[in-house]
């Protein structure tokens, strides 16, 4: 399959004139007429990576290109946890830093609000969880920040993002990590879904994954999360009826649906695909 990918990658086509409403129709074209085709290559592979695309969304996208060329590409990244969202997420980075592309990766999970003095009152964080609260409730996160923070980057505005610590701390340290507002800003998390987040995005991503896979991978991060084994499954179980409550009621709305099994490989090759296309001129 990847053979196929790469002859049509080598090919040259004449650059368009970006400056010109015909030129980015041009591209427009372009990009949709080889996105059908990796549809069509990727259907044919042992493990697809897209599981479903909706009908509208490669025409709505290129049409919001021609309209407005200059914005921020707002990209939503969402799925169940342990799906693959932050290993989709430093794959792109990767082939991010080899291409150097305009590309920034934000992660929801740094607007969960600081639960520490909570934490602190149980006596621990695995105490805190067996307590039933609801942490995957749109009110522990703030939505309000998130949302005015992505405005800000999508009109070209840096800005500082705070930061969630993952050391069972319930810390969150306000203004902590830098964004840039580059050309294609990546936000990957829960909070992507909800709803006054989630109409921000140009393209919205949701991460498929079976329960074996997803089990694995949870028990796996628990462990350098120094989880264990009897805690973390305890924790599974209730990420499990929180999806069952905040995520996949929504999972129909998502542009594209992908497989969160698919080889590490295999998705890397498609990215430099997109990549080539879009940057493969004479």
């Amino acid at each position: 399959m990847m053979q196929r990918l790469k002859q049509i990658q080598n090919k040259k086509i004449k650059k368009p004139d970006f400056s010109t409403k015909e030129g980015r129709g041009m591209m427009a074209y372009i990009l949709q007429k080889e996105f059908e085709y990796i549809l069509n290559i990727d259907k044919d592979s042992e493990t697809p990576f897209f599981k479903r695309v909706k009908d509208d969304f490669v025409p709505r996208f290129t049409k919001r290109m021609i309209e407005n060329p200059e914005k921020r590409i707002m990209i939503g990244i969402c799925g169940e946890s342990a799906s693959g969202k932050t290993t989709i997420c430093e794959h792109i980075k990767q082939t991010v830093d080899k291409y150097k592309l305009p590309v920034e990766i934000i992660s929801t999970d740094n607007y969960f609000n600081d639960i520490s003095e909570l934490i602190k009152q149980y006596g621990g964080f695995d105490k805190f969880l067996e307590s039933g609260y609801d942490l995957d409730a749109p009110s522990n996160f703030m939505t309000d920040q998130l949302k005015e923070d992505m405005k800000m980057l999508a009109e070209g505005h840096d800005v500082m993002t705070p930061q969630y610590l993952i050391n069972g701390s319930g810390v969150n340290v306000p203004k902590s990590l830098p964004a840039k507002s580059q050309k294609i800003i990546v936000v990957e998390g829960l909070a992507a879904m909800y709803d006054n987040v989630y109409d921000l995005f140009d393209i919205k991503i949701y991460i498929d994954i079976d329960r074996k896979e997803q089990e694995e991978r949870f028990l796996a991060r628990a462990v350098t999360r120094n989880q264990n084994r009897e805690n973390a499954l305890k924790q599974l179980k209730y990420i499990r009826e929180a999806s069952e409550k905040y995520i996949l009621p929504h999972k129909h709305k998502w542009d594209i649906i992908v497989n969160g099994t698919v080889s590490i490989p295999y998705f890397e090759q498609i990215i430099e695909y997109l990549y080539g296309i879009t940057n493969n001129f004479e």
